[in-house]
């Protein structure tokens, strides 16, 4: 039955955010005047759907990703159903076609803030203070000479502005070496102290612990929801490019990523712990596929984007068909790369 409950809720989240992505460039595409086909919510064979004037709008079978068809996306297709060029992509201004592009990651931010936003406000917040609250007892934090009341500034000289910079930066960390974590203790005096954490086995995997535990205040009220939201939306951000930097400089190998299965595994862990870690979970994730999309790579929005900026500084359009040539390829790869990513989800899951 939890195994019923779970993939309904992975299918509600991940169909959630794919609309609203989608629904970012349909809505723009129609204000442009771009013609188009079709707007979906899944992938593979429809099951479901109806036509509104130029539009069909279904549902289809696999639960995973969505598109928007416009004209302009298969030229062949365009002349096909005989759609007339200034209906077409490709026709529309850069101004135009960037805000069709861009409104899809766009409309990710707006959810994930309103999500947050929402959490602060019913659930309440936290302080979010980088200030240490407990120190296990005969930990390596401890052994240092770490304490409670110790306000951690760095880690590995990186700044250390809230908790999740904490987490963020002690799980990037070289496991296997002593991490330089600089503290302000409670008199004022700044100590830097080098801690290589305990390695330690929970559930069949590794895992790496410092000792070290920050209980934060909840906040509550409208004031407190603004700053909450505004500090958790940045550090959920920076969290995205820290670990993008340390994924193309090898800090993070490509085994570490979740796809599809992983998050499932993920939601089903996050329902455990109520409602408002599941609306956490999509607000995280929306922002994931917000950032995701706008990486400067061919098949992504951000490839798109790159494409326009190309033709702006070259001063003429890039050839649609090379244009859409490199696009296809580019997405045999990220389908590639999927899989794998995907088939060593399932090794964790039965590892």
């Amino acid at each position: 039955m939890s195994f019923i409950i779970n993939l309904l809720l992975f299918i509600v989240i991940l169909g959630i955010i794919v609309f609203v992505h989608e629904f970012g460039h349909f809505i723009f595409a129609k204000i442009a005047g771009v013609y188009v086909f079709e707007f979906a919510i899944g992938m593979g064979p429809k099951i479901w759907g109806f036509k509104k004037g130029e539009t069909e709008y279904n549902l289809r079978a696999i639960p995973i990703g969505g598109f928007c068809s416009m004209a302009g996306e298969d030229l062949d297709d365009d002349e096909l159903k005989k759609v007339p060029k200034k209906r077409r992509l490709q026709s529309k201004t850069a101004w135009q076609r960037f805000l069709i592009m861009v409104f899809g990651p766009m409309n990710n931010f707006i959810l994930a803030v309103i999500l947050i936003f929402l959490i602060a406000l019913i659930w309440g917040g936290s302080t979010m203070n980088p200030t240490v609250t407990e120190i296990e007892a005969n930990s390596v934090a401890e052994k240092v000479g770490m304490s409670k009341g110790d306000t951690i500034l760095e880690i590995n000289n990186h700044k250390i502005s809230t908790s999740d910079d904490i987490s963020l930066y002690l799980a990037v960390a070289n496991q296997k070496k002593n991490n330089a974590i600089k503290v302000e203790k409670e008199n004022g005096e700044e100590v830097v102290y080098k801690v290589k954490p305990k390695k330690i086995k929970v559930k069949g995997q590794d895992t790496y612990r410092y000792g070290i535990g920050i209980q934060q205040k909840k906040t509550k009220g409208l004031g407190q929801a603004f700053v909450y939201t505004y500090k958790k939306t940045c550090s959920i951000f920076k969290q995205m490019f820290v670990t993008l930097g340390y994924l193309f400089t090898g800090g993070i190998r490509l085994n570490q990523l979740a796809g599809p299965v992983g998050i499932y595994s993920i939601v089903g862990e996050q329902s455990k712990a109520g409602i408002a870690n599941l609306i956490y979970l999509m607000a995280f994730l929306s922002i994931n596929v917000g950032v995701i999309n706008l990486l400067p790579i061919p098949a992504f929005d951000g490839g798109h984007i790159l494409f326009i900026i190309i033709e702006k500084i070259k001063g003429s359009p890039v050839n649609p068909e090379l244009e859409n040539k490199i696009h296809a390829v580019f997405l045999v790869l990220l389908m590639l790369l999927m899989v794998v990513i995907t088939f060593n989800d399932i090794l964790r899951l039965f590892g």
